[in-house]
């Protein structure tokens, strides 16, 4: 079955704005929220799939890859989601909880789980939070994806209890405010009737049990500060500023509760000789005055080592000449930038006076007099043309 559009399942247009986005996504949000409609598939398939819209186009470079090469230009597929398809309630609440005000606006009426727990064997429990760290590649670990093991400081589950918080097995009991469930339920009489209403337990905080004596490690946390080294996978064509999340790889969280997820932000080492133009690579090429006039076949710099390329005889100083293929791989796709070479003839600053002489004499040469063609193209015609 193939996916719908974006823009189509949260009902805007491409020229949409951000707000104009942000409001759509919250009116469908709350009208399919499963909590709304219990027991209904479809409208959390709805709820899923508008989350799934919004995390690309809420975000303006992954919503650029979309508009230029749709499903495929974010790493989506007609039988897999980019992001939101993959979500639990708890993820969506986690990462837009802002449309909602940071919380599930449907906890106290419907009794639903909020963005800070997750729900496990009918109860909820806590989640960790987010871990963020930054990750500097250079411009070769970027086109051909790199392997980092980073050592992170963070929370981790007490292995002592491990991550209960509880001294033992036998210092673990029900609940008896809750009974187990992790909620409470309240009854209230209403002007249209009595309405049933439901919260998390203050007791428990949700995880229908209570500890009666507390590790002596970690004092009944579960979590202690601790390092882990962590191997991060970074496919090739990342960009600086881009985002990449692993799930479950944050700081642990109390009780034996859900670990929050590690957020990688990459950061770009400049390269000594080579620029990046989005996906393009350019380089500028210094000749003497002699070789851009003769030609020359020389050696020039890329990200996967050296090519040789060939002057011609006569080459005009801002000529761009371009190595198909040489540049930055695309995310997610099969495309690759080029190469853009950017030809600059180098003026001698000091010349001796046997230079000086020889080019007094060809000064008023009529090969020497500048004689530029109606059909040669300006610098910023050829740069317009080339990243175009």
């Amino acid at each position: 079955m193939s996916k719908r559009d974006y823009y189509d399942v949260l009902g805007v247009t491409k020229s949409a704005p951000a707000d104009e986005i942000k409001k759509a996504y919250r009116k469908m949000a709350i009208k399919y929220h499963p909590d709304k409609n219990p027991g209904d598939k479809a409208a959390e398939d709805m709820f899923k799939e508008a989350a799934e819209a919004y995390e690309v186009l809420s975000n303006p470079e992954k919503k650029q890859r979309y508009d230029q090469f749709g499903h495929a230009g974010v790493g989506s597929s007609a039988s897999g989601g980019y992001g939101g398809g993959n979500m639990n309630m708890d993820d969506i609440f986690s990462n837009f909880g802002d449309i909602f005000g940071g919380h599930n606006p449907f906890e106290s009426f419907f009794g639903g789980g909020g963005g800070g727990g997750q729900q496990r064997g009918g109860r909820r429990v806590a989640k960790g939070s987010n871990l963020r760290i930054k990750v500097k590649l250079t411009l070769e670990e970027i086109a051909h994806g790199a392997e980092k093991k980073i050592k992170v400081n963070k929370l981790i589950a007490c292995k002592t209890c491990d991550g209960t918080g509880a001294k033992d097995k036998s210092s673990v009991s029900t609940c008896g405010t809750c009974g187990g469930s992790g909620q409470v339920r309240r009854v209230t009489n209403t002007i249209l009737g009595q309405m049933q209403t439901a919260s998390t337990c203050p007791t428990c905080n949700g995880s229908g049990q209570q500890i009666t004596a507390k590790c002596n490690v970690c004092h009944g946390d579960g979590v202690v500060r601790g390092e882990e080294t962590i191997t991060i996978n970074i496919p090739a064509g990342v960009s600086e500023g881009m985002q990449l999340s692993m799930s479950g790889k944050g700081n642990a969280a109390p009780n034996g509760g859900v670990p929050g997820d590690l957020i990688i932000l990459i950061e770009e080492t400049a390269h000594e000789t080579l620029k990046r133009e989005g996906n393009n690579i350019v380089y500028d090429l210094h000749l003497s005055f002699a070789d851009a006039a003769l030609g020359i076949s020389i050696e020039v710099p890329t990200i996967d080592g050296k090519a040789k390329i060939k002057i011609d005889p006569g080459t005009q100083s801002g000529k761009l000449l371009r190595l198909k293929g040489k540049g930055l791989p695309e995310v997610n796709s099969y495309q690759r930038g080029d190469e853009i070479i950017h030809i600059n003839v180098w003026t001698p600053k000091a010349l001796s006076s046997e230079e000086r002489s020889i080019l007094e004499k060809l000064r008023d040469s009529a090969n020497f007099k500048p004689q530029p063609g109606k059909n040669e193209k300006s610098f910023f015609d050829r740069m317009k043309e080339y990243f175009e």
